[in-house]
């Protein structure tokens, strides 16, 4: 597919729950019916299920998606049995020969199941507290349970796989490689759920699970509104979730996660990496094991030395302590991970941490409380050394939110349209560093899928 700049035939259609919902008691069902009348709830719900009916048309401008079905409706049906989905003037590539793809339903059903759950119950100001550092973990525990991808019965065994969504052929084939080899030592694959290196790694371990004969290989998906029609779930996401924004998103990742691989990317990549790297920063996280794994083919050395540098300008060498670079060799990255996550046991064990979700981690309450991107909140943001290195990684997480809010969300799109780009403010030495690592980004083809890039930023000086 090249894109949706010019709409596909749509279908209308009918499905019913499969994967989530589909035992529900008429009160559950007056509950899910009801709430999502609510009308930004379901316009929340109308736009992510649009985002999951377009998976496999490759764009990831969200605002061309929503543009080109304008006319789109879905609703939520009640039945005796249930509810149903009346759905028109969808995607005509959500079917074949007829029906629904399964993967797509199941995801459709999910999306169901996040929204209304964050919209009636997690936003309940009596129940949560969202100012709370605490009361937002909780949250983040409560809508990883709903969803059932939390599972005590099992070891550690969850790789976080983060990178980009916008990469070349032979960076795709190298995740997959990566993939296989921790699929063959029975680890299970957690990520972003859209393309690129979040499909790849899961592609890789179904082929590793299958030698082992895992049937029951978890691929886990997390997304959020805001980026979910950018990074529509791949078809190897079995369990799909989607967080209320950016900062619980990432929560997630480092409270289920065992272990962390970090694949070439761009603007989305690094504001990962700069929220972990805030994290670790943290000196009451000293003693908590989370290994760290930056990784890529012989070709990338270049980006992951160019990265390794940023960091390092930012945060001093001793940043290079935390994490592991390993290039051009994916069978060494299963063998590290492995090793790794056996020590994570052996902590979590000693600790008395939760093998499934990890209490004992300090997540700063700067990196939980959501950032509101406009044009006035991204200039007040200062990149500058004269300030405590968690406080950086903060204000540079913040940055590159900005960056991918104006490059794939359909609100950020309109908002640079209207308005220019995006100001940020830095040191002389970081505006240098910044420029060279966004143009070198952009370069390589990292900031989008299709299309030439127009920064959607400047960096000026503070």
């Amino acid at each position: 597919m090249n894109g949706v700049a010019e709409r596909q035939s749509t279908i209308d259609i009918e499905v019913g729950p499969k994967g989530s919902l589909e035992l529900l008691s008429q009160r559950e069902v007056d509950a899910l019916s009801q709430g999502v009348q609510n009308l930004d709830l379901h316009n929340l719900f109308r736009r992510c299920a649009l985002a999951v009916l377009n998976t496999g048309n490759e764009t990831d401008d969200a605002a061309k998606i929503f543009d080109a079905y304008s006319d789109f409706s879905i609703q939520v049906v009640k039945r005796t049995r249930g509810l149903q989905l009346t759905i028109q003037n969808a995607p005509r590539s959500a079917l074949v020969e007829g029906r629904m793809v399964e993967g797509i339903r199941q995801h459709l059903f999910a999306v169901l199941r996040d929204i209304v759950y964050i919209g009636t119950e997690i936003s309940d100001p009596t129940r949560y507290d969202l100012a709370s550092g605490s009361d937002i973990t909780d949250a983040v525990f409560q809508m990883l349970k709903h969803a059932r991808v939390l599972e005590p019965g099992l070891r550690p065994n969850l790789v976080v796989c983060w990178g980009g969504h916008a990469i070349g052929r032979e960076e795709y084939d190298y995740t997959k490689e990566v993939g296989y080899h921790l699929g063959l030592r029975h680890l299970d694959v957690c990520t972003g759920c859209g393309p690129g290196a979040m499909k790849g790694p899961m592609k890789g371990a179904a082929v590793g699970h299958a030698k082992q004969r895992i049937s029951n290989g978890r691929f886990i998906g997390l997304s959020e509104p805001g980026i979910i029609a950018a990074e529509p779930p791949n078809p190897m996401v079995n369990h799909l979730v989607v967080l209320p924004d950016i900062e619980k998103r990432l929560e997630a990742f480092v409270r289920l996660g065992h272990g962390i691989v970090v694949f070439p990317g761009g603007a989305g990549t690094v504001e990962e990496i700069l929220y972990l790297i805030g994290i670790i920063l943290d000196t009451s996280n000293e003693g908590i094991q989370l290994p760290i794994v930056f990784t890529g083919p012989s070709s990338s050395a270049q980006y992951f030395a160019e990265l390794d540098n940023f960091l390092r300008l930012l945060f001093g060498d001793e940043i290079a302590k935390k994490y592991q670079v390993i290039i051009g060799h994916a069978q060494e990255v299963g063998r590290y991970m492995s090793r790794a996550i056996r020590r994570v046991q052996k902590s979590r064990r000693k600790s008395g941490d939760a093998y499934y979700f990890n209490w004992l981690l300090n997540v700063p309450s700067d990196h939980q409380l959501p950032f509101k991107v406009d044009h006035a909140s991204v200039a007040a943001l200062k990149l500058t050394r004269n300030q405590k290195s968690s406080e950086l990684a903060v204000q540079a997480r913040r940055a590159f939110s900005a960056i991918v809010t104006g490059n794939v969300k359909d609100n950020g799109i309109h908002m640079i349209e209207r308005d220019g780009p995006f100001q940020l403010r830095a040191d002389e030495d970081l505006i240098r560093a910044l420029d060279e690592l966004l143009s070198s980004f952009a370069t390589q083809g990292r900031m989008k899928l299709l299309g030439d890039y127009s920064p959607c930023y400047q960096v000026v000086a503070a």
